[in-house]
């Protein structure tokens, strides 16, 4: 019988690797099409795993708490019927579409998996022999820190079912203070972002991270932990790409205030969800797009690729302090409400670390709050592989001067600030300009009376 390698998909442009956390099936247990068959983590992202294919689990190849990179093939399933599907041995290259091809195929990928934990056996804290449960994020810390598996089985945990989060061992490191450890130092989780390289195979480690130390005048030296190492990468890596030009433009936003003033309560009562200015301002960004759909490009080497779908991704702050950016998909296609419940869930679900793998990809275009830290406005950096992000400046009440055919007055009026980064390789000035007035045109010409 044909068989299918179900892999890791993946999970943003940042995620690079996840943390198995359970199987939710077993060797010889029937698998539907789309049913979840195990669950893993991120430093981001809990998320279950479906098949893409209908069958029998003949073989799993990873054991709860491994991590996995992304495009690894995590199990083995048996069709049911119909075509063979294509089975690819651990280099990339196509094998023949037989049982005998699939099980040569499979014992590659055990050989290479088995050398690789055995790599990975050597001088690492495994954690994994813990019968509880800790999060990738949570383990990265602690081997950052130094910290031995005995005593990260002391820390008390917060977290469902007593898990350990990251609130409960940063409060365990204040405590601890900056004397030394009482374990030698373990390696620290494997980046290889610091010159810039692809992350090593699984199991590989990095040198052991350099202690919390107080230097000579007093200051704190506090190494950076994974998840600030690969945001500075890519932040620097897209510095490096882009040739990043802003444009800057002033909106009056008064009638949008006033009208979502009148319009939140019976909106909220009726559908059951918030009405916040985000949606609009999503709207607003998304029928741009329609109009100037040389701003939803990328760029690959000396070709431009235009994309056909408009996907908005909005950054969203985490619990933690990191970003994550959503995607909403195809947000031309939305209404207002659809808008609105979409911007709400991920945002929602953000923030619970609930998000699925295929909800932080495939993004086209990029918009960021900054208005909700209080920022007037921000010269953000672009999200590759795409070539503009839109930052939202907070809403002020300014004074400002009112044409009127009476003449002219001194009024007072809701505005904000719209900056807007966009690669100046493919973007010009002319064409990024005007998207940022095609945005601010939509605003401020918004009906007050509209039906929502």
């Amino acid at each position: 019988m044909p068989k299918f390698e179900l892999k890791l998909p993946q999970m943003g442009e940042s995620v690079a690797e996840a943390t198995l956390t359970s199987w939710l099936k077993e060797v010889g247990d029937p698998v539907e099409m789309d049913e979840a068959v195990f669950e893993i983590a991120t430093d981001k992202v809990d998320s279950e795993v479906p098949s893409e294919v209908e069958g029998i689990l003949v073989k799993k190849l990873f054991n709860v708490d491994d991590v996995i990179k992304v495009g690894q093939t995590v199990a083995v399933i048996e069709l049911n019927g119909g075509e063979a599907v294509a089975v690819r041995d651990v280099s990339g290259k196509a094998v023949k579409d037989d049982e005998a091809a699939a099980g040569e195929s499979v014992k590659v990928l055990e050989k290479e998996l088995e050398a690789a934990k055995q790599t990975a056996a050597a001088g690492s804290q495994n954690y994994g022999e813990s019968a509880r449960f800790y999060s990738p994020l949570v383990k990265n810390i602690a081997r950052e820190e130094n910290i031995s598996l005995s005593e990260l089985e002391k820390i008390e945990g917060s977290g469902k079912e007593g898990r350990v989060t990251k609130n409960d061992i940063i409060a365990y490191l204040e405590k601890r203070g900056a004397a030394p450890a009482g374990t030698a130092a373990q390696p620290a989780a494997a980046t290889g972002l610091k010159d810039g390289t692809e992350p090593p195979a699984t199991g590989q480690q990095e040198r052991p991270a350099t202690p919390r130390v107080t230097s000579a005048m007093g200051d704190e030296i506090i190494p950076m932990n994974r998840m600030a190492r690969l945001i500075a990468h890519h932040m620097v890596e897209s510095v490096s790409t882009s040739a990043h030009v802003q444009s800057f433009i002033e909106v009056d936003v008064t009638n949008i205030v006033e009208w979502r003033e009148r319009n939140k309560d019976s909106f909220e009562k009726r559908e059951g969800e918030k009405l916040t200015f985000t949606p609009i301002f999503m709207e607003a960004v998304a029928k741009a797009i329609k109009k100037f759909p040389m701003i939803n490009i990328s760029v690959d080497g000396d070709t431009i690729i235009k994309r056909k779908n408009i996907n908005i991704g909005m950054a969203a702050a985490l619990p933690d302090g990191n970003l994550i950016v959503p995607v909403i998909k195809n947000a031309d296609q939305l209404n207002l409400v659809g808008m609105a419940r979409a911007v709400n869930d991920l945002a929602h679900r953000a923030r619970t670390n609930a998000l699925k793998p295929d909800e932080v990809k495939d993004g086209t275009y990029t918009v960021t709050n900054v208005g909700s830290f209080g920022s007037v406005f921000g010269t953000p950096i672009i999200n590759q592989p795409q070539v503009g992000i839109l930052a939202l400046g907070a809403i002020r009440k300014v004074p400002a001067v009112i044409e009127t055919e009476a003449g002219d007055f001194i009024g007072i009026r809701s505005k904000m600030f719209l900056s807007h980064s966009y690669d100046h390789r493919v973007v010009n000035g002319a064409l990024g300009g005007m998207f940022a007035k095609a945005v601010a045109d939509y605003l401020e010409a918004w009906d007050i009376d509209r039906e929502v």
